[in-house]
């Protein structure tokens, strides 16, 4: 037995004086460096960027002034700003129309945040980042018309339906609805809005927690009908938007997932979007 003995030994000795590797040591921090304030490659160096569409909406922005930190996505936006390293006055807004934030090309934004949703060819032409908000579809008619009182999508065939041209709920219509008529698209959202309140369309088919402002403050006696899953199954999310190849995606996403952690995207989400938890769910 001495021998295997003298042989352990030796071989213990010799891990003991072998020359250590420090790659694993060194990746964590050179990572963290490279997503500190003075290392991000930015559209305007010293300011983070930020785009979105202009009117910018409730219940997503506030008096049409996303540099307010009020509403959702502007709180959101925010939020990721100082994950990132900045305070609001390093950080400036840009006005992007919404089919343009996600075409292909160089952007003059760090990161664009308008409701996007996430999609495998709007991934062709831009980087996202890790969803900030899981979103259903709504349904909203005049309160006492006859597809106000329904329960159920299969109620919904024969609806006349409003919705904005390139949109995730125009493509919910199509798929999970499936209306007999071809809906009516429209290439602005007020456009569609006013299509229902002039009674041109029975429904209107929007994002949840845009249809609680529609019937909050732009159709009078308007109601939601319900809410529904617009993938079957896959959860919906909006993206911050990114330049595609952009040095910023695993920055952006760290501060996202950051505040998925801590729990502050359940708090924006609760302070700007709670009500969106009263709708009844359409099958």
């Amino acid at each position: 037995m001495a021998r295997p003995l003298m042989l352990l030994a030796l071989a213990v000795a010799l891990v003991a004086c072998a020359p250590v590797d420090n790659t694993a040591s060194t990746a964590s921090p050179a990572a963290s460096t490279a997503c500190t304030k003075d290392q991000l490659k930015l559209a305007t160096p010293g300011k983070l960027t930020i785009g979105t569409d202009k009117p910018a909406y409730e219940p997503w922005f506030k008096d049409d002034d996303p540099s307010n930190g009020q509403g959702f996505e502007s709180a959101v936006a925010f939020a990721v700003a100082g994950e990132l390293g900045f305070d609001r006055t390093e950080v400036q807004w840009s006005t992007v129309k919404f089919d343009s934030a996600f075409a292909p090309g160089e952007k003059q934004f760090d990161f664009d945040v308008n409701q996007v949703s996430i999609t495998p060819d709007r991934a062709k032409a831009v980087d996202f980042s890790h969803g900030y908000y899981t979103v259903k579809q709504a349904v909203v008619a005049i309160d006492g018309s006859k597809f106000a009182a329904a329960k159920s999508l299969a109620e919904l065939k024969d609806a006349k339906i409003g919705v904005q041209v390139g949109t995730t709920s125009l493509d919910a219509v199509k798929t999970v609805i499936q209306p007999a008529d071809d809906p009516n698209v429209y290439n602005e959202q007020i456009d569609a809005v006013n299509a229902l309140k002039n009674k041109q369309v029975d429904a209107l088919v929007v994002d949840l927690p845009t249809a609680f402002y529609v019937t909050a403050a732009q159709v009078e006696k308007s109601k939601i009908v319900g809410q529904f899953s617009s993938t079957g199954g896959t959860p919906e999310e909006f993206g911050l938007v990114m330049e595609k190849g952009s040095a910023l995606k695993p920055c952006v996403d760290k501060a996202v997932d950051a505040l998925k952690s801590k729990g502050e995207l359940a708090k924006i989400e609760q302070e700007w979007l709670g009500s969106a938890a009263g709708a009844p769910e359409l099958r």
